[in-house]
């Protein structure tokens, strides 16, 4: 079994704080028809990452597509300029193909194929609950503390039970007035949900360090799950610092792109849950690495996942076999858009997710469905949601 071909599809995204982006899909054949699916989306990168894919290919036909480490690590090591987003994503996509493809092949799924199941499902955290959308009618400007407090009762209803928003936006230095807002939206959000509901509140490094540790203390009595990326990613002795200076949990990692750039993170202690994407981080291949070495550390790993279908569903097949896996992110505005393209829907229920059966990923993307979804056109910068600094 040789690999012959290396395709690209892209897809447009679902509307998500700005005009939208891409997903996008890798697709490798072999010399006897068999083929699997892998995802490499990237937001607003994904004309990089495509052209980087292709560069890829040019080395993979011909290759055997069992030999996924050997692949992995020849497109890691025996390039110039590796790492970096670009580079890393276009491995991921190729290493969740080959996976795919060789799970397929062997008639298992592909948690089968990197060590086995240690539980059935796992507990699965919202995010996207509280942008507009055709269906809450909301508007982008009736964002307030009691559509917060309105959506996240909602979700609770529907069945999950953890969530994830984004209360504090802006400049990285906070004025007093965006600081009582976000206070208050997490204290509305706790009090909607109830004490047994998991809210996690993400910054995405829209604080510096001094306003993280005013804020800290303000929302800890809110049970608070943790704390995402309060301050930027860059510099681990500062997430550090503040780690050891506040009582709620800190999380960070979506922006790292493989093992040696988890390796101070862990070694720092500067976070309690890691989150590495598996579309960003090199694949399931990767991904099984960084788990094991933040398990060593005795750190949790909740998978970042903005991306699309496939994105969700590799990931959740981590998430099966690995021991340290503490919750999945899912884009509950993303789901009708993930069941148009994929040809089994992903099982959730009652706040909790698992994989379709079947071998590989026990889905695949319907190429046929990806025609009601042309790519959309971006400006990077300008088009990206995260514009104060």
């Amino acid at each position: 079994m040789k690999i012959t071909d290396v395709d690209v599809f892209r897809m447009s995204t679902p509307v998500h704080k700005t005009a939208g982006t891409n997903w996008m899909f890798v697709r490798i054949t072999t010399d006897t028809g068999d083929y699997g699916w892998g995802e490499a989306s990237t937001q607003y990168k994904d004309a990089g990452v495509a052209a980087e894919i292709g560069e890829f290919a040019k080395y993979l036909e011909g290759k055997d597509p069992f030999q996924i480490e050997h692949i992995w690590t020849s497109l890691y090591r025996r390039v110039t300029w590796t790492g970096g987003a670009v580079s890393m994503s276009a491995i991921s996509g190729i290493d969740l193909a080959l996976n795919d493809l060789k799970a397929k092949a062997l008639g298992i799924p592909v948690y089968e194929l990197i060590g086995g199941k240690v539980r059935d499902d796992i507990r699965a955290y919202a995010n996207g609950w509280f942008d507009p959308t055709e269906d809450d009618g909301l508007g982008s400007g009736a964002l307030t503390v009691d559509d917060f407090a309105r959506r996240s009762a909602e979700l609770v209803a529907d069945g999950w039970r953890a969530m994830k928003f984004y209360p504090f936006a802006g400049p990285q230095v906070i004025d007093p007035e965006r600081m009582e807002r976000g206070v208050e939206m997490v204290k509305a959000v706790r009090e909607s949900v109830g004490g047994s509901v998991e809210v996690a509140v993400d910054v995405r490094g829209r604080l510096d360090i001094w306003s993280a540790r005013r804020i800290a203390p303000m929302i800890e009595k809110y049970n608070v799950a943790w704390l995402e990326e309060p301050i930027l990613w860059d510099n681990v002795d500062a997430l550090a610092a503040l780690a050891r200076d506040i009582n709620i949990p800190i999380s960070t990692g979506e922006q790292m792109y493989n093992r040696w750039d988890f390796r101070p993170l862990l070694e720092s202690h500067a976070a309690s849950v890691i989150q590495p994407d598996i579309c960003h981080a090199g694949g399931i291949t990767e991904l099984r690495k960084i788990a094991s070495a933040a398990e060593m550390h005795y750190v949790s790993v909740a998978p970042h996942n903005s991306n699309g279908p496939l994105s969700t569903v590799a990931s959740l097949h981590l998430d099966m076999a690995i021991p340290n896996a503490f919750m999945q992110e899912i884009f509950v505005s993303f789901l009708k858009a993930y069941e148009a393209v994929l040809t089994e829907m992903i099982p959730i229920s009652d706040g909790r997710a698992t994989v379709p059966e079947g071998p590989g990923w026990g889905t695949e993307i319907d190429v046929d469905a990806l025609e009601k979804f042309p790519p959309c056109e971006y400006v990077t910068v300008e088009s990206e949601p995260y514009l104060a600094f």
